[in-house]
């Protein structure tokens, strides 16, 4: 689903995950543009610049390879000061400007979109800047964080915070603060390989509950080349592995292109063109936030905004996308507010409403418990698709009762767009679906109807046909 215009296509999958609270958010520099705060490699050719230290041949092989912690390693080694004075200088770099703009509104994005049903809040970052801390005190000032090597067990049910893998900068000038930062080719090797703590923790995280999706990083980043390495071992040691996904930019004409490279890790890509520092992505997140944070409020300004459109290409159009999710919200409050809204939803809502658009990994959205072997050739809509147990007819060889010997009853969902459908009964295009779905009529939509032709307000000739189906009691059973 699209939550901005042009933007990325959030797959329905991931959504569901997370409003599941199944979805961890790992964090990178991408995400602080805003704030003026540079990626890996303008971090590392500034600080080249602010050090006045003309790169060796080594040091611009390492950089033209993109090997940007290679690049501070050698810088380390090689100037008057070593690390702490590279690290003081990093420390300035990532100082953002305080007269930006929106600076930190991304962040208070990724804080909300980090709460889960039970109140939880579970968000990992790689950046060392402080903008989170920023963003944490407008949001959630009682959040607690962990900072490496300290990391929570990700396993753990008692895991609620915002944890820095690489660790965060000190307000203060604290050397040993700054030595524990993860930026260096060495500092990567003692925190994935030697010492193993950051691998531990994300190899953890990547093996249980949880569904990981990167946000801000490049795909030469080297946080997921270490990351999705200890995935591949795991992956020859025969674990069953939830998807990762990851958001990603890409120029004019290589959409294409950037996909391939973003599979050949492993990671399905969520993908939105270049432009104005990543605009769409933040824009996203943003506009995902805010439905999150207003949950039920959220999905229907969704409806509000959007279903008094004419759906003209089917459930493909972005906007046609966004009303369908927020309806299939099992409350059916969403679809309350669409049967009822006024004016009504024209009768051009029945082609998506009535499309297959959904799919084996959709059928949790609806109460129901996918087996574990996806059946590929599942495909239902909002109108036509499986009921939950708690809805499903009793299978009986005689019985009297209407619930055992007809169709089972309704979820609140079905029952709205039947309410929505009434509302159109005086247009020849409801009798024509009528009939194109076969003829066939659950027993509560023929009392609607029913309902409505004792009103006596429908034309006199589409009065008489819905009488007839009434009279004749045409169902399913």
């Amino acid at each position: 689903m699209q939550f901005v215009d042009g933007g990325p296509d959030v797959p329905d999958r991931l959504i569901q995950a997370h409003e599941d609270g199944r979805v961890i958010f790992f964090c990178g520099a991408g995400i602080s543009y805003p704030a003026g705060l540079p990626g890996f490699k303008d971090l590392v050719l500034e600080l080249y610049e602010r050090m006045s230290v003309v790169q060796s041949p080594v040091q611009a092989t390492a950089i033209k390879r993109k090997q940007y912690d290679t690049a501070i390693d050698l810088l380390e080694h090689d100037v008057v000061g070593g690390r702490a004075m590279v690290r003081q200088h990093i420390a300035e770099i990532l100082t953002p400007d305080p007269h930006r703009r929106r600076s930190s509104e991304t962040h208070e994005a990724l804080l909300s979109l980090a709460k889960d049903p039970k109140g939880r809040r579970r968000l990992v970052t790689t950046n060392c800047d402080r903008l989170f801390e920023v963003a944490r005190a407008v949001v959630v000032p009682q959040m607690q964080t962990y900072q490496a090597p300290q990391l929570p067990v990700p396993k753990s049910s008692r895991w609620d915070g915002l944890v820095y893998l690489h660790g965060l900068l000190p307000e203060a000038a604290e050397s040993d603060s700054w030595n524990r930062l993860v930026l260096s080719s060495g500092d990567f090797g003692l925190a994935y390989l030697t010492e193993r703590w950051a691998s531990r923790f994300v190899t953890e995280l990547l093996r249980g509950y949880f569904t990981v999706c990167f946000v801000g990083y490049s795909i030469d980043d080297p946080v997921l080349r270490y990351i999705m390495d200890a995935r591949a071992a795991d992956r020859l040691l025969g674990e069953s592995l939830p998807e990762v996904f990851a958001f990603g930019s890409f120029a004019k004409g290589r959409s294409v292109e950037v996909t391939n490279e973003w599979k050949a890790k492993n990671v399905t890509p969520i993908l939105y063109p270049e432009h104005r520092k990543h605009f769409y992505l933040h824009r996203t997140l943003r506009d995902w936030a805010v439905i999150h944070r207003d949950g039920i409020l959220g999905k229907e300004s969704i409806i509000v905004r959007y279903a008094a459109a004419r759906p003209q290409g089917g459930a493909q159009e972005d906007f046609v996308r966004r009303v369908l999710w927020a309806l299939a919200d099992p409350s059916g409050v969403p679809a309350r507010k669409f049967a009822t809204l006024d004016p009504v939803p024209p009768i051009e809502w029945l082609v998506p409403l009535s499309e297959p658009r959904f799919g084996h990994t959709d059928l949790v959205r609806f109460g129901l418990q996918p087996n574990s072997d996806v059946d590929q050739k599942l495909t239902f809509s909002l109108t036509r698709r499986p009921s939950p147990y708690t809805k499903s007819p009793w299978m009986a060889l005689a019985g009297t009762s209407h619930g055992m010997a007809g169709p089972g009853p309704w979820d609140s969902v079905m029952e709205q767009l039947a309410r929505w459908f009434i509302r159109h009964l005086d247009k020849p295009e409801a009798l024509a679906w009528v009939l194109d779905q076969g003829a066939c009529l659950h027993p509560f939509l023929l009392d609607l109807i029913d309902d409505e032709l004792k009103k006596g307000a429908l034309p006199a000739a589409l009065s008489t046909i819905w009488q007839q189906f009434v009279s004749r009691r045409v169902t399913c059973g």
